[in-house]
């Protein structure tokens, strides 16, 4: 065989052993997403516990544990983002403690919604697509989860803030996988990560 056919040949070997073996860039985009996902979680946390309090003094049953009950699901959001941000070679980072107004109960509810809709509408949506276009599935699965339960969290504040003034009660529960937060009791595996029912926390 000619040498210079060989030399060509052992070339193109060696940049494709060299591109089969190059590490994939890192998200770099969807890291810092992660970051300002785990952000907002974490301090959705602590704003709906002191909610619930003012709920609670306030007289309002239903929408202090509701508060409480999505208080937990937020906890679990983030601890979702932060496994995959370490997954992904990222380091969690350290919380910036949000400080919180606390109003009336009915005020508290409205930020709520706003709050709800605006990672189900705007923030998630955009960190689903970035998260595809780099290619990491992991972050994408843990956005789309956040995705839906905030959807219906944002429906279930709503229907509280119809029911303020009434003195209606109601348990919630809330699935420790994914966040799942509904009304009443579990008795059907969830709908949004098949968690069994019977391991549903109750508030």
């Amino acid at each position: 065989m000619n040498p210079i056919l060989i030399l060509m040949s052992s070339v193109i070997l060696s940049l494709g052993a060299s591109a089969a073996t190059a590490p994939a860039a890192a998200p770099t985009k969807t890291l810092a997403n992660l970051a300002t996902a785990w952000q907002g979680e974490s301090n959705a946390k602590l704003r709906y516990e002191q909610f619930a309090v003012k709920a609670e003094s306030d007289g309002e049953k239903y929408a202090a544990r509701l508060f409480r009950a999505a208080a937990k699901a937020e906890e679990i959001h983030a601890a979702k983002h932060a496994k995959v941000i370490q997954a992904l070679g990222g380091t969690v980072p350290q919380l910036v403690r949000e400080e919180t107004k606390v109003g009336s109960t009915k005020e508290n509810l409205e930020a709520a919604i706003q709050g709800e809709t605006y990672e189900q509408q705007k923030m998630y949506p955009a960190f689903i697509d970035t998260a595809t276009a780099e290619g990491a599935a992991k972050a994408v699965k843990t956005f789309e989860r956040a995705l839906q339960v905030e959807g219906d969290h944002a429906m279930l504040y709503s229907a509280a803030l119809r029911l303020i003034g009434t003195g209606a009660d109601s348990g919630f529960a809330v699935c420790p996988d994914c966040g799942l937060t509904i009304e009443g009791e579990a008795y059907e595996d969830c709908e949004v990560c098949e968690e069994e029912a019977s391991k549903f926390i109750n508030f």
